[in-house]
């Protein structure tokens, strides 16, 4: 009886688990006559002594990452098209929202393509948002409103599990910015808690028009929503006039925020406004998965955004330099990356160590093969969370939270290519969520790269190192610094036991294909 009971409440749940149809889904494009734009007459001189090559400025800290994008918006004319996995509603989210808004009063379209992860509870919020004349709102891969999301990742599982992770922001089909960055606090550090280390980087020229291909292809897709045909009726006139008052008087607020200070007078500020941008020059290749990938069997592979960098793993000689904060390789990439040892090809690889990892599970995916790349002569750095014991104490306690946490990723090959973008090296970014990305052939980019992370990862990170025991056995050591002081940790530096422990059952269980 409870059996039956338990098989009719799970149908009954998944019954209620749909989504609208037979609806409307307008198709919309980018706009392709935009030269004449603010952003189109401030780039003309530099594309032109450029012909065919796109143009890129690293965006490496959070200030930086959040001017670019406001003063996008600030400037833009036409069209905005957002698309991110996370937008939070915090500082920065907020502060976001209302330059939207702003170029939407000027009559500027907003289209803005957000994963449905992380809204929950958010669906008057996206909607009032959406009923702006200008500005339209579209959710990826949405869950249904008609019952618990909880209940949804188990009765629809391998479904709402697969995700949109796309970062761009693409303003007049001009410029974008690719990268690690989502939308919220800890991705543009204001958040005290918790600051990602991460890295985005803006770009010009003809690339911009192929992120805008991609940006079509999800928007127009079959796997988005309108939010305003998920949540099932417009928001009423008193919700429209309370969440913009809400927001006006929290942007009010705000005018000493180190953010809003660094959009008026920071040195990138400046510079774009004097239309004094250093740019790197060279070619550049977006490289993206088609929203199809989600729905698509999981051997059907051809035009994956890891296929399609292949061709850069495969000129490769000398040297790869790997930063990824979800660093699980499982067999087969242990396997390649064993194969480039072999053939002579140094591998320095930068990942999260246990402390300053925000998923516990991806920890427990990665250390399993740790071994087996030390032993074949790979460098392995996790990044130190903290410099000194002051730093340390100084933060609240959290487990699964820290003080600084890598989430660029990117990849430096033989110090002329380097790419950025949404990428993970883990199971779920390969073969669960859609991605994208930018190869970029700049060897005087590449070489800056890596020779800021020569110059930092020693005093930035632990390294790894493997070593033998007298009976047979292998163990790993951390090499560190702590006050300036180096120093040999035995275990994973600054974790309990019992975290420790959590983290190696969580290796025991058959999860990797979802980490």
């Amino acid at each position: 009886m409870i059996t039956f009971l338990l098989l009719f409440s799970l149908l009954f749940i998944t019954g209620c688990a749909t989504l609208p149809q037979n609806f409307e889904r307008s198709e919309s494009h980018a706009l392709s006559d935009t030269d004449n734009t603010h952003w189109g007459r401030f780039l003309q001189r530099e594309k032109s002594a450029h012909p065919g090559q796109a143009g890129f400025v690293l965006l490496e800290n959070g200030l930086d990452a959040f001017v670019a994008r406001a003063l996008l918006a600030e400037y833009a004319e036409r069209t905005i098209d957002v698309q991110y996995y996370l937008y939070h509603n915090d500082l920065t989210g907020r502060l976001f929202t209302h330059q939207l808004l702003k170029a939407a009063d000027r009559g500027v379209r907003v289209r803005l393509l957000v994963d449905d992860m992380g809204l929950a509870g958010r669906d008057l919020g996206s909607a009032v948002l959406d009923s702006h004349p200008n500005i339209e709102v579209r959710i990826f891969n949405p869950f249904s409103r008609k019952t618990g999301r909880l209940s949804q990742l188990v009765t629809r599982f391998g479904s709402v599990t697969r995700r949109m992770h796309n970062k761009s922001f693409t303003v007049d089909n001009q410029v974008t910015i690719l990268g690690g960055r989502n939308i919220g606090n800890e991705y543009f550090e204001a958040d005290p808690d918790i600051a990602f280390a991460d890295l985005d980087v803006l770009l010009v020229g003809q690339v911009v028009e192929d992120v805008s291909a991609s940006f079509d292809a999800y928007w127009n897709s079959d796997l988005v929503y309108p939010v305003n045909v998920l949540v099932g009726r417009p928001p009423t006139p008193p919700e429209i006039q309370t969440k913009t008052q809400e927001l006006e008087e929290f942007i009010k607020g705000q005018e000493n925020s180190p953010y809003l200070l660094a959009l008026s007078n920071s040195d990138l500020a400046n510079k774009i406004r004097q239309k004094n941008v250093r740019f790197y020059w060279g070619n550049a290749e977006a490289i993206f998965d088609q929203p199809e990938k989600i729905v698509d069997d999981r051997s059907r592979s051809d035009d994956y955004l890891t296929v399609q960098f292949k061709p850069y793993w495969k000129r490769m000689e000398n040297e790869l330099i790997i930063l990824s904060p979800y660093f699980v390789p499982g067999k087969e990439g242990v396997e390649s990356l064993l194969k480039l040892k072999e053939s002579g090809i140094d591998i320095d690889i930068l990942t999260n160590s246990l402390a300053s990892t925000d998923v516990g599970a991806v920890h427990a995916g990665y250390a399993k093969y740790r071994k087996d790349l030390l032993r074949a002569g790979v460098e392995i750095y996790e990044l130190n969370k903290n410099i000194s014991k002051k730093e340390r104490k100084g933060k609240k306690r959290q487990e699964g939270s820290s003080k600084a946490s890598l989430h660029a990723k990117t990849f430096i090959l033989d110090r002329n290519w380097v790419f950025i973008g949404s990428l993970n090296l883990d199971p779920r970014s390969v073969y669960e969520n859609t991605e994208i990305g930018v190869v970029l052939d700049s060897p005087e980019m590449a070489r800056y790269m890596a020779q800021k992370f020569d110059a930092n990862i020693v005093a930035h990170a632990f390294r790894l190192e493997l070593r033998s025991e007298e009976d047979g056995g292998e163990h790993i050591i951390w090499h560190g610094y702590e006050n300036g002081k180096k120093l040999i940790y035995a275990v994973d530096p600054y974790t309990s036991m019992w975290r420790r422990l959590g983290v190696w059952f969580l290796g025991l269980l058959p999860i990797e294909s979802q980490l």
